[in-house]
């Protein structure tokens, strides 16, 4: 798998792959957590980027590949002084999680419109969040100062 959009220069990029699959997910956050931890991430960073994640990867295993055969999600980390790139690609359908509106989280239960609360926690858990879709890639980009 080519490194898209990966900046050589960083200090260091550890990319993995896995299956688009629910049952990946204790690897993955094992995975972030391992990596949070050498680089000396914080335990509430460690945990803002774990539910990031995780939330961006869910949706990938539930949408991303509908109506086609499962596919993969490749994690990449990107440490540089205190920050962390975290990026999340997948070569599913197209769909730019950050083009909705945020919720109404002042709304009630009743009220709110169904969906949009996973992408809101991935943006307030991140400092930054950003997608692309390139050479037929969904690419997303959440940042976070570690430390």
């Amino acid at each position: 798998m080519e490194n898209i959009d990966i900046d050589p220069a960083k200090a260091c990029f550890i990319e993995r792959e896995f299956e688009a699959d629910d049952k990946e997910l204790p690897a993955i956050l094992a995975f972030l957590e391992e990596e949070l931890e050498k680089h000396y991430a914080g335990p509430k960073q460690t945990m803002a980027l774990s539910l990031a994640l995780e939330e961006a990867f869910v949706n990938v295993a539930h949408y991303a590949y509908e109506n086609m055969p499962k596919g993969k999600a490749w994690i990449g980390l990107s440490f540089e002084n205190d920050r962390v790139t975290v990026t999340l690609k997948d070569h599913g359908m197209e769909f730019d999680p950050l083009a909705n509106e945020d919720p109404d989280i002042t709304a009630s239960a009743q009220d709110r419109k169904i969906g949009g609360l996973g992408i809101f926690m991935i943006k307030k858990s991140t400092d930054s969040c950003s997608y692309v879709r390139k050479q037929g890639y969904n690419i997303l980009t959440m940042t976070k100062t570690i430390r």
